[in-house]
This record gives C-alpha cells, structure tokens and sequence, in this order.
C-alpha cells in the first residue's frame, strides 16, 4: 500500500494547505475538470512517445501507459513492465510505477496498486496530481519560493502591468480569462490584443487564450471555458497544471534573457563595489574626528555653584543626545552596512575582500565608539547626581506636606464612624454587609499604614539634613501618628461587636434553615399523603385491592416517626423564640426560607389523622366487592372450561365421521343425527353459561384469568358446531341421492372414500386441485385427451345426464356454482335457473385447460366447465364423490 496524502522531506513541493483532498472530488464540477486537465497534461507528454490517452481511468489500470508517462516526464528508464493481461500483472505494473514515484521522494497516503487496476477514478486522480506536483511544479522557483508558491509569484509578477488582473489563487482569479491572456500578451504580445478584451466576457477571453496556447504555443487545451465560467470556485489543481505549462513554455525564453543580464550585472557590481571602498574611506575619517572632538568635554566634571548653571550643563547634554549624536550613530550604522555589504559583494565576484587604511578598520571605529559612551555615562551620572543633591531638600519637604494632606484628608470623618451602633437593629444580611464594609475600610487603614510610615520617615530625614522648617514639620508628624493609633483601636472594638452581633443572628438564621429544610419535606409529605388517603382507587382484582390495603397499613406504621419529626420541627421553632427572648433580639419579619409555620403544619397533621380511618371503611368495603367478582370469576371459568373442549372434541368427531368408512351412508346419516340429538340437548348448559357471562358483564369484571374461553369464543364454537353438523347430514344426503341416481354399488363408494383418504396426506378432509388430479388418474379416468370429452358431450344423452347431475350439484352445493366472468354477454346478477347460460369452473385436470361441454336441461343453451389451478377450491368428501361421478359419466 502506497501513501499519497503529503511530499514531506527536504523538497516540500506541496504545503499542507495544499494536500490532497480527495473529497472534493465529490464535486462533479471539480471532477470534471480535473479529468480534462490531467488527461490533456498526460496526453501532452504521451505524445513523444506517440500514444495517448483516452479515459484516465481505465487506460492507466494496466500499468503500461503509467509507466510510459513516468519515463518521458522523467527521461529514466523504469523496471522491465509485465505484458499479462491478468490482474495480477497489473498490480506488479502499477507497483512498480509507484515505487518509482516514490524513489523521487514523494510519499503517497492511502492508496494501493489494486485502487489504479479496480479504476478508482478518485484514486487515480490523486495519482496524477501527485505526478503533476513533482515533475511539473516542484522545480518551479522563483526568487527563493518553490512549488506552488513559486508559480503563484511568478504569475503575479507576469501579469502586475497589466489593469483588471489580480492574481491572489489558482481558482477564481482566473475566471475572467484575463490572467492567462495577459501571460501570454507579457511574453508575445503580438499574438494577442489585450487592450480589446474585457473583464465581462469572460468567454471570449478564456478561449482566446485557450486557442491561442494550443495553436501557437503548443500547450493543449486543458479547460474549457464553459467549466470554468460556470462554476463558482473552479478546480485550484486543474488551474495549476494549466499554468504550469504557460510556466515551461516560456522559461527557455527567460534564461536566454537572464544570461544576458547578468553580464550588464557584472560591470555594474564592480564599479559599485569602487565606490562603497571610497564611501567607507571618508565616512570613517569623518566619524573618527568627530569622537576625537566629543571625548574631553564628556570627560570635563568641574562643578558648577548655581542650580541655574548645573541645568544649564545638564540642558546642554541633552541636546547633545538628541541633535549631535543620533546623526553620528546612523553614520556609524551605516559605515557597518556599507562594509559588510561590500565584502558580501566582493565575494561573490570571487574578488579579494576590502582592507580599509590603518586605523579605520570597522574593529578601531567600535573601540573609539566604546570610548566615547564610557564617557558619556559617567558624565551624564555626575550632572544627575549634582543635581539630586540641590533638589533634595526641597523634594523632600513638598512630598511631605502633600502626603500629610492627603492623609488628613481620608481621616476625616473616620472616628464618627467607627463609633455608630448601627448593627444592634440590623439583620444578618446586612451585619454581612457591614462586615464587608468595615473588613474593606480595615484593608483600605493597613494601605494607608505606609503613607503613615512614609511620612515619619521624611520627617525623620529632613531633620537629618537641618532642614529649616522642621519644627513645624516634627509637630505634623505627631498629630498624624496619634491619630493613627486612635483610629486601630476603635476599629479593633468595631470588629468585635459586628462579629459579636454576626455569630448571634447566623444561629438564628441556621435555626430557621434547618426548619424550613425539615419542613418542607414533611409539609409535602402531609399533604401527598391527604392526596392519597382522599385519592379514588379503581381495581378489577382481589390482588389489587389487597395490595391497597398492604400500602394503607405500611403507612399507618409510619405515622408515629413522622410525629416525631413533627415534634422536632416545632422544637426548633421553640429554640428560636427562646435565644430572641434571652439576648433581646430584634427580628424583622418571618422565616426567610420558608412560608411554612407552625400552625399550619398541626392543621394539616390533624387532618391526616382523621382521613386514615376513613380510607380503612373504603378499603374494607372495595375488599369485599372484589371477594364477590373473584366467585363470579371461578364460576364462570368452572362451567366454559368444561364447555370450551367439549365443543372441540365434537367438532373433531364430526371430521373423522365425515372421512371414515364404518359402514354404509345410511348408517353414517343415522350416526349424524344421533350426535345432531346429543349436542342439541347440551344447549341448557350453554345458556346457564350466558347467564354467569350476564351477572359478570353487570359487575363490570373485563378479565378472567381463570380460563381463556370468553362468552363470545363458545358462541361462534357453538353456533359452528351446529352448522358443521348440518351442512356434514346434508352433504351425506347429497351422496345417497347421488349414488341412487346413478347406481353406484356401496364397493365403488368404499374404492371412491379410499382414493379420497388415500391423496388426503395432510389429514385435512379436502382434496386440492393437485391431489384431486391424481386421485382422478389412481381412478382409471382419461383426462389427456381434451377434444374427445369435448366430442362425447355433444350426445343427447350426455347433455340430459349431465344437465341432470348439473342441476343436483347446484340445488345442494350452490356454493361451488358461479356466473362466468369471462362471458360479458352473461348477466352475473341472473340466478339459476332462470338464466340462459352459465360457466361452472372446474378444476384443472390436465397439462393444459380442460373444457368440458355439457348440456343443461333442454330449454338452456351450452354451459362451459372450466377452472384454474388457482382459484381450485378445495374438495370434501362428499363433493369429492359427487364429481366423480360427473366425472365419470362424461368420460363414457
């Protein structure tokens, strides 16, 4: 696996800004773009070795022409390439033109041979960027910037003369068409007009460009205008590539151009270099005299008598620093430049390095220059020290007097106000405010501690100094310094009682917190629990209302704990009246924390105590209402599990007597009707079970877990069990009528049970059209043969058999009897007999449909027999017996 993602290294064509960033070839516009690009870039170098490309990313999935592109960008010979048409010959292809990329210094990022062979279209662009980036871009350099920088640069300076070009990107600095005209207009202007193009047709001026490049420059077409107008931001690597190519076209002509200069350059260097010597030689001169000069009056520290005179010395200084000297520091700056330069020039011309005359080397001019600032800082430390000195004196003594003011000024008013009593009627919260106050004013006297000491300590010092006021200034000092100690005193005894008084009322504010904090949650709890002894219960079982009683009772038990928080909160009440009472507090208002008070907490205690023996009645009442659903509950369950399965294993009865072959159809149609008698005399019970489901519906009971029977599921078993057993005595009665009619002997219906049982294999008492089939062949009927039924059921006597039989089958088994669908001319609303024709279905017997033409009665027309396997209803007994014997009397 070879990664793609950054060129790291000490050749960093692509900065991280610029990494490949495969999302955005989610972008179909982008996407388009860069595959013209890329393909007419690899086709403009494919070209030499006469081949091309047409799709970049199936024509690459080989290797072969990858490898090719390598070697005549790169003019190296790669590994032999495999020539298999397998895939894995277009791995080692691919692997080994990846190896080669990567031996140029690029590292790839996620991405793999097998990507390039399975036609990753984003993977194989990313590829050729990666090309594009080292053996068009990278080299690109133009005055010490490289890659992508060096391009950007160099078309910057390209197009800088020309108006409406302003080249910042590779993207939408391009849109308009004039940054690649005014490339190619810089380096030929006679191929293009720039002055007739304009910046709002950006069509015409892209495809000037574009033609102009393929036609005279030989760069192919790359873009297209229409991408590129229409997109918002065009593709920033398409964009490169193309202006690369601008790049190589017309560097040929720039060396040729650059060779020329440099010799114009060579003159030019050497008569400059002539000419910085004598510069340095002068200036050097210049600047030593000028030290020279300056160092004995800096050194001159004779000392003046007047304070007038030593400002005088000290103005005449500062000018010097400020006029003369800055003037002589660029000199000297200069003469530095002037000779490192010089040396740097001489030699890159390979010529020998400048030696200045004795004594003006650049090392003499930084030692006379040191002189000179030694001798300027000691003369600049006398004048200030002589200064200091006079004005010492009278410095001291104003900063004493502003200092001293500006301390009588903030004791002002100090003492009144350290005295008040003002905390004695206040509250905590504002005994905390005044606190905060006198630890602020406590911070503000030690800040004002050492103006105070200050003050002290100027006075002591003036009087060192025989300063001439100092009587005046010693009796200042004392007023200041008693003052002092009489406001630390007060302002320690202030502390103490606001801490005092602070202290006192925090008891009482934590009293009161802990009451509402105790009291609120019992307040919540008296009345959640009124909610709940008033609440309305609704239960539909004995379990629920037990379950009531169980919660009620575990609730009782709780009472005498919450009495005894009860009487803790009211102690904590008691506890605050009793500190107000002795300490003679002034409290302001009510609990804080809390509207909750004594009174109403006993109110709503009591209250409790009177609704628990209520909800006991209630209870004991909902008991014994339950006590009685639950015996109507078992009553019902009792009489419908015993119902339930006797009417199943009837109903199982009935199906096995409908498909067993005891004795003959008289002796089943006997059997019948004695089970018809007996379910028929188990109707009392059903009724006594309506009567339990009666008194269950008027005690409103929706569930009974005792049974699964509901009354509605034994009213349909019933009401089937009563139709199975008529419509299975009424089928049995068809048969007889059936075989006396045609003259079936008891063995045929015997062989006929028999097939019948013998193609039921899922034992569900009916034939399916399949089973039905076969049961007809395993019989010895003929049903391949469709045009011989057909011919046969033209006989007078095969349409009066049949009409007969017809007519039988539709009086007792209408449900098998249907208007045809696909007769329009037939009124599906006409009923039997009284219609003029009519399609019965009938099963699908034989490869293909089977049409069976029988006669109705002699004043109806043809009816035609068809069915389909799909809608095949399925066959009982005895309708299974039926249609054989139609079956049968058609097929002779």
């Amino acid at each position: 696996m070879y990664n793609m993602d950054q060129y790291d290294g000490e050749e960093n064509y692509m900065p991280q800004e610029d990494d490949w960033d495969r999302d955005l070839l989610l972008d179909p516009a982008w996407e388009k773009q860069q595959r013209k690009t890329f393909t007419a870039w690899c086709n403009s170098h494919l070209r030499k070795a006469g081949t091309q490309i047409e799709n970049i990313e199936e024509d690459f999935r080989d290797g072969l022409k990858l490898m090719l592109l390598l070697e005549v960008i790169s003019g190296e010979r790669l590994a032999k390439p495999e020539r298999g048409k397998m895939r894995v010959h277009k791995i080692s292809n691919v692997n080994k033109a990846l190896d080669f990329i990567a031996s140029k210094g690029v590292k790839l990022v996620s991405i793999g041979a097998e990507e390039i062979v399975d036609g990753n279209a984003k993977m194989t662009l990313g590829m050729i960027w990666t090309i594009i980036l080292r053996f068009a871009i990278q080299d690109i350099s133009v005055e010490e910037t490289s890659a992508k920088e060096g391009l950007l640069l160099w078309c910057q300076r390209k197009t800088a003369p020309y108006k409406n070009v302003n080249i910042q990107n590779f993207h939408i600095s391009w849109k308009d068409g004039l940054g690649f005209c005014a490339l190619i207009h810089r380096h030929r202007p006679e191929l293009i007009d720039y002055g007739k193009l304009r910046k709002d047709d950006p069509m015409t001026n892209l495809n000037t460009a574009f033609d102009v490049a393929e036609k005279y420059l030989d760069i192919p077409k790359m873009l297209d205008a229409e991408d590129i107008v229409g997109t918002a931001r065009p593709d920033e690597k398409a964009i490169m590539t193309y202006v690369s190519s601008f790049y190589h076209a017309f560097s040929g002509a720039q060396k040729a151009e650059t060779a020329a200069n440099r010799i114009c350059k060579v003159l030019a260097v050497n008569q400059e270099n002539e000419q910085l010597m004598e510069d340095y030689e002068k200036l050097a001169s210049d600047l030593l005299e000028w030290i020279r000069r300056t160092i004995p009056w800096l050194e001159n520290r004779m000392p003046e008598n007047t304070m007038q005179a030593m400002q005088q010395k000290l103005e005449d200084f500062r000018d010097y620093r400020r006029l003369h000297k800055p003037p002589k520091v660029q000199e000297k700056c200069q003469l530095e430049i002037n000779f490192n330069t010089l040396q740097t020039k001489l030699r890159l011309s390979n010529r020998p390095a400048f030696m200045p005359s004795e004594g003006k080397m650049v090392s003499d001019i930084n030692n006379a220059w040191g002189n000179l600032e030694g001798a300027e800082k000691g003369y600049e430390e006398w004048l200030l020290n002589e200064i200091r000195r006079l004005e010492r004196l009278d410095h001291l003594a104003e900063k004493f007097r502003q200092k001293a003011a500006i301390h009588e000024a903030w004791t002002e008013g100090k003492e009144d106000m350290l005295q008040k009593r003002d905390y004695e009627t206040a509250s905590l919260s504002e005994i905390k405010a005044l606190l905060k106050k006198h630890e602020a004013f406590e911070s503000d006297l030690a800040a004002h501690q050492d103006r105070v000491e200050q003050i002290a300590a100027i006075a002591q010092e003036l009087n060192e100094l025989d300063y001439y006021d100092s009587p005046s200034v010693n009796a200042r000092c004392q007023r200041i310094c008693d003052q002092w100690d009489a406001l630390g005193a007060l302002t320690q005894k202030r502390s103490e009682a606001l801490q005092r008084t602070e202290k006192l009322l925090e008891t009482i504010d934590q009293l009161y917190l802990e009451f509402a904090k105790r009291a609120a949650p019992f307040n919540n709890w008296m009345e959640g629990a009124m909610e709940d002894l008033q609440d309305t219960f609704i239960v539909h079982t004995i379990e629920e209302i037990q379950g009531l009683s169980t919660a009620h009772e575990q609730f009782k038990a709780t009472l005498p704990e919450a009495d005894k928080e009860r009487q803790a909160i009211l102690g904590i009440h008691n506890e605050i009246a009793k500190i107000v009472q002795t300490y003679h507090v002034n409290m302001a208002g009510t609990n804080p924390y809390t509207t909750i008070n004594p009174q109403e907490i006993n109110a709503k205690w009591d209250k409790v105590r009177q609704l628990v023996p209520q909800r006991d009645q209630a209870l004991i009442e909902e008991h014994a209402r339950q006590q009685n659903n639950e015996r109507l509950r078992r009553q019902f369950a009792n009489q419908a599990n015993v119902i339930g399965p006797w009417i199943q294993t009837k109903m199982e009865e009935i199906g096995r007597i409908s498909i067993e072959m005891h004795g003959t159809l008289e002796d089943q149609l006997t059997h019948l009707r004695q089970y018809e008698k007996s379910i028929v005399n188990y109707k009392p019970k059903i009724d006594q079970l309506e009567g339990d489901h009666q008194l269950i519906q008027e005690a409103l009971i929706f569930d009974n877990k005792h049974t699964n029977y509901t009354m509605e599921h034994i009213r349909v078993g019933w009401e089937q069990l009563l139709t199975t057993i008529a419509r299975t005595i009424n089928e049995i009665e068809n048969q007889i009528l059936t075989r006396d009619a045609k003259g079936i002997s008891q063995e045929q219906l015997n062989e006929f049970r028999a097939s019948f049982n013998h193609f039921d294999r899922d034992h569900s008492g009916t034939l399916g059209a399949e089973e039905f089939k076969a049961c007809l062949i395993s019989l010895g009927f003929d049903i391949a043969n469709d045009a011989q039924v057909l011919n046969r059921s033209r006989t007078p006597a095969v349409r009066s058999l049949t009409g007969f039989f017809l007519c039988f089958f539709c009086t007792f088994s209408p449900l098998y009897f249907y208007p045809s669908p696909y007769s329009p001319s037939i009124p599906t609303s006409t009923a039997y007999p009284s219609c003029t024709n009519f399609l019965w279905e009938f099963p699908h017997l034989a490869t293909s449909k089977l049409w069976i033409v029988v006669a109705s009665l002699p004043k109806f027309h043809t009816l035609f027999i068809l069915y389909s396997p799909n809608d095949f209803p399925p066959l009982s007994l005895p309708l299974y017996v039926f249609l054989l014997l139609l079956v049968s009397f058609v097929h002779r």
